[in-house]
């Protein structure tokens, strides 16, 4: 009698959600003969997106924390697959997958389709520029380790420019201007303020932080961390004024420039280094995906299941998944807590497929939020789920809790023996290298 073929599961999106899934997925069925494991991800790398703003800042290496996923992939018995996802074939059962290529044009991979039978897309957020002119010429994203990479480039060119330079430093040439005062933003202005003075202390000493170094903060609500209560956008607000950090609400973008930033009140910031960190929103291509049903946002939009609405066999998580929250205007919200829950609810959920057993409804479980100022503080609250409300915390238990995020995500990846592993060694290099990235 021949054996059943096993069972396809397609994760596309290799980010905190895809990678956690797949990886766990692998080690409980990828030596077996009962399912086959495939993720399908354009980068070569994973890094945790809620630290590019370090990596971009310099404060951290990125190539320290990033994971290959072909060794992966190896480690944990599942298959990666180079590609960006094109399109979909419900009927089918089909992925349809884009051509790759290499920096030089040359074709990697052709276009070709991919089958399944359970699919999972996580494909995260990208950049939303809202249309403003200027962004895309001038501003430099922060939705990929490469666009980290390029931005700390930049930073250190400039840097570097200003002390060779026979004259002054100009007025805007060694200013930073951070366009969104959302969690990312608000992190990158505390990095920056203290990755810049690192990277002047390496010897570029005609640069005078205190004088020729200025960040500014812009953010067009009527406060910072908008999305987050108001305790912690005031306690904020107020140690990024403290360490010298300019900050201005209320007042949007109207363009962005070669020299600076222009508001919409009349006023101008010079500014040589621009970031935009003001809106994401769901790639463009889940509108394409074969009549499946998307938001405003270009979400998925999903059943509580984490099924998308119009097949059974499709589901979404993380970042590009509208999910519903009850009792709330709006979905779940586009946080690392919800993408690691989501992860391991929807491991639960595939092992029920295999057996034939009903699913199970997902429910999110806001855990608080903590936004860190890198060295100089961490603040934030927790959901105190005993007494009923939400306790507010900042100094070193907040730092703790913030890294305690990072070192969740890591147990799920590797283990707790290799997680610890990776912990100290990332420890004595930062003691025997730089303290900024340099190049």
């Amino acid at each position: 009698m021949q054996a059943a073929a096993p069972h396809r599961i397609v994760v596309v999106g290799g980010g905190a959600a895809g990678l956690e899934l797949v990886t766990r997925l692998g080690d409980r069925y990828g030596r077996g003969r009962r399912a086959e494991v495939t993720l399908v991800e354009r980068a070569r790398t994973h890094l945790w997106k809620p630290m590019l703003h370090a990596f971009a800042a310099g404060s951290l290496d990125p190539g320290e924390h990033e994971i290959n996923f072909l060794a992966q992939a190896h480690w944990h018995h599942f298959r990666y697959r180079l590609g960006a996802l094109a399109g979909l074939d419900r009927a089918a059962r089909q992925l349809r997958l884009a051509p790759m290529a290499d920096e030089d044009g040359r074709e990697i991979t052709p276009a070709r389709m991919l089958p399944y039978d359970t699919l999972v897309i996580a494909v995260g957020s990208v950049t939303n520029d809202f249309g403003t002119p200027g962004v895309a010429e001038y501003a430099v994203p922060l939705e990929t380790p490469a666009q980290a990479a390029r931005f700390n480039r930049r930073l250190v060119n400039a840097c570097i420019r200003a002390h060779a330079q026979p004259g002054p430093v100009r007025e805007g040439q060694l200013h930073v201007a951070v366009i969104g005062a959302g969690a990312t933003g608000t992190e990158l202005a505390a990095e920056l303020h203290r990755s810049v003075r690192a990277v002047v202390a390496y010897g570029l000493d005609r640069i005078i932080p205190d004088r020729d170094v200025r960040i500014v903060l812009i953010e067009a609500a009527g406060r910072i961390l908008p999305g987050l209560p108001e305790r912690i956008s005031e306690a904020t607000h107020k140690l990024l004024v403290e360490m010298g950090v300019e900050v201005r609400t209320g007042v949007p973008v109207a363009e962005v420039r070669a020299d600076g930033v222009a508001l919409k009140d009349g006023s101008f910031i010079p500014a040589e280094l621009a970031v935009w960190a003001a809106g994401v929103r769901a790639p463009p291509v889940l509108a394409e995906l074969d009549g499946l049903e998307v938001n405003r946002a270009g979400q998925l939009v999903v059943r509580a299941s984490l099924q998308t609405t119009r097949d059974d066999d499709v589901f979404a998580i993380g970042d590009c998944a509208a999910c519903p929250w009850p009792g709330h205007d709006g979905p779940v919200p586009p946080r690392a807590q919800a993408a690691h829950q989501q992860a391991a609810h929807m491991l639960g959920q595939i092992a029920r497929r295999l057996d034939g057993a009903p699913l199970r409804d997902w429910s999110y479980r806001d855990f608080g939020s903590l936004v860190s100022l890198g060295d100089y503080s961490t603040v934030g609250n927790m959901m105190g789920f005993l007494i009923g409300r939400s306790i507010f915390i900042e100094g070193l238990f907040a730092r703790l809790m913030y890294r305690s995020l990072y070192a969740m995500h890591q147990r799920a990846l590797h283990g707790n023996l290799r997680a610890l592993a990776g912990w100290l060694s990332r420890g004595l290099s930062r003691r025997t290298g730089p303290v900024v990235k340099l190049h």
